[in-house]
């Protein structure tokens, strides 16, 4: 499975998400890894790993441990940077941050290579062109089984995006490829994760 995980999912409980999907993905195949001894640069990287290889193997069993798992917002961010993820067409680097149900990206976009192949002459999509620091704030929770994000807001170098604007764009280019992913998403979690939370600086998830 792979992680809807923009706009980008690209939100802490998405990322998550995504992480835990794509390990499914992964483990049909070897893990291309740039640096020849990422542990050295990487270290909360090897430890996300290791949770999330613990999230994987605590589902296959009829009756998953409950105890939390912890993943730190570091370690989120570190396993972004070690190059372990193919991050979405268009998206050079994401950077996380959470506290209490809400999650900040911060991301680096080209939107030419995300809009490659595909003209449209609508005024509202004049401002997703060119290479830009975008910021995404989300309500993000899950429960039940069920993971639910909610886009407050979006900006682009600083200026808010209208959400017409927004809307439009993501409905264009962001729903026909993940098609769990909009402006408010629902989808289920992987991985027998029955609850999401969203903390200061961390995620903690619980198996059932």
């Amino acid at each position: 499975m792979k992680l809807a995980w923009i706009i980008l999912t690209v939100m802490l409980l998405c990322a998550v998400v995504y992480l835990g999907r794509q390990q499914s993905s992964l483990a049909k195949q070897p893990v291309q890894i740039p640096d020849a001894t990422p542990g050295a640069r990487h270290r909360l990287a090897v430890s996300m790993q290791n949770k999330l290889d613990h999230i994987q193997q605590n589902a296959s069993l009829p009756r998953p441990d409950q105890t939390p798992t912890v993943m730190t917002e570091e370690e989120v961010n570190d396993y972004l940077a070690s190059g372990r993820v193919r991050l979405p067409v268009g998206v050079k680097k994401a950077t996380l941050q959470g506290k209490s149900g809400v999650v900040n990206a911060f991301v680096n976009v080209d939107f030419d290579e995300i809009r490659a192949g595909q003209r449209n002459s609508n005024p509202l999509l004049a401002i997703f062109s060119g290479q830009h620091l975008v910021s995404v704030e989300a309500d993000a929770a899950g429960s039940s089984g069920q993971g639910k994000v909610h886009v407050r807001g979006v900006s682009i170098d600083g200026v808010e995006v209208p959400r017409m604007a927004l809307e439009f764009f993501v409905e264009k280019y962001i729903t026909p490829k993940y098609p769990n992913v909009g402006l408010d998403s629902q989808f289920q979690m992987p991985a027998k994760i029955d609850l999401a939370t969203v903390g200061y600086h961390k995620l903690t998830v619980t198996q059932k």
